[in-house]
């Protein structure tokens, strides 16, 4: 493997996206920019293995069929998102690879069950438009606490010299009661101090990303911490590399309730040119009945 233009020879960057709305898929804007940015900055990855937010279930599982399906799960939106698919093959033996790394963790493998969610495939529609790189997701277990999500993110670390692209994505600021969709491009106060505190620990001391639950802002910012976790994939990650080659890839709020920062490790993207901000609303769709 080549080395890339922020990271190091053999190693395989990793990244966390705060996806936000799922008309993001549809959209070109300045967060779509940048995900595409990494998607051609990236070297070529043998898999993608994706923590989403939206796989939030009472185990510790990762997908392991040959073609996983397209799953839309989200509520109140237009037939033309429901009409997107990202067909990207799976790898099954990636499961048997993944708990071997993470041994004595316990790791199911899901032949039938789940696929390929829309935090995961509205951010790669715009990294890997081409959909041929195979994608596994991994489950976040509901029943661990945040310490555990970060040891497993740290566990993962040799999938990265395999080749295997670690993403995780939710939003570190996803309030959805709390939202307001005039806000297309806004933080409220409570959102940006818990971002930009957020933002401090992820960039400078990843291991204590967990900590962040003692934040006073954490009960507005993370009502519930399904968006939260993968965050702390990425920051286990980046403690276990042990190196501060942690990078903003972009950042920015929408709806008031929503960070929609993300960031890379050991990869630098640079600033994409464009300007256009979140993805707009769907007309009509009470924020919390949405699922975003």
């Amino acid at each position: 493997m080549s080395v890339d233009s922020g990271g190091s020879a053999g190693l395989m960057p990793a990244a966390f996206f705060g996806h936000g709305n799922p008309m993001n898929a549809l959209e070109v804007n300045r967060y779509t920019a940048a995900w595409r940015a990494f998607g051609e900055a990236v070297p070529r990855p043998r898999a993608i293995l994706v923590v989403s937010a939206h796989w939030y279930i009472n185990a510790t599982a990762v997908t392991a069929m040959p073609r996983p399906r397209t799953i839309h799960d989200f509520y109140g939106f237009p037939q033309q998102l429901f009409d997107v698919q990202y067909p990207a093959p799976g790898l099954p033996e990636l499961a048997e690879e993944i708990s071997d790394v993470v041994h004595p963790t316990w790791v199911g493998a899901d032949v039938d069950s789940w696929g390929i969610d829309h935090g995961t495939w509205s951010v790669l529609v715009h990294a890997f438009p081409d959909a041929s790189i195979p994608v596994v997701q991994l489950s976040i277990n509901a029943d661990k606490s945040m310490e555990y999500h970060l040891e497993l993110g740290a566990k993962l670390a040799p999938l990265r010299e395999r080749g295997v692209l670690v993403v995780a994505s939710g939003n570190v600021v996803h309030n959805l009661r709390g939202m307001n969709w005039s806000l297309k491009d806004d933080g409220f106060d409570w959102a940006q101090r818990f971002d930009q505190d957020a933002k401090e620990r992820m960039l400078t001391a990843p291991t204590e990303f967990a900590t962040l639950d003692a934040h006073a802002d954490y009960r507005s910012a993370v009502p519930t911490p399904d968006h939260f976790i993968p965050a702390l994939y990425l920051a286990g990650l980046a403690g276990a590399a042990g190196d501060r080659s942690t990078a903003v890839l972009v950042d920015g709020y929408a709806y008031g309730s929503l960070s929609m920062t993300a960031y890379t490790l050991g990869l630098d993207c640079g600033q994409t040119a464009e300007t256009a901000g979140a993805a707009q609303a769907p007309a009509g769709v009470p924020p919390d009945g949405s699922n975003i």
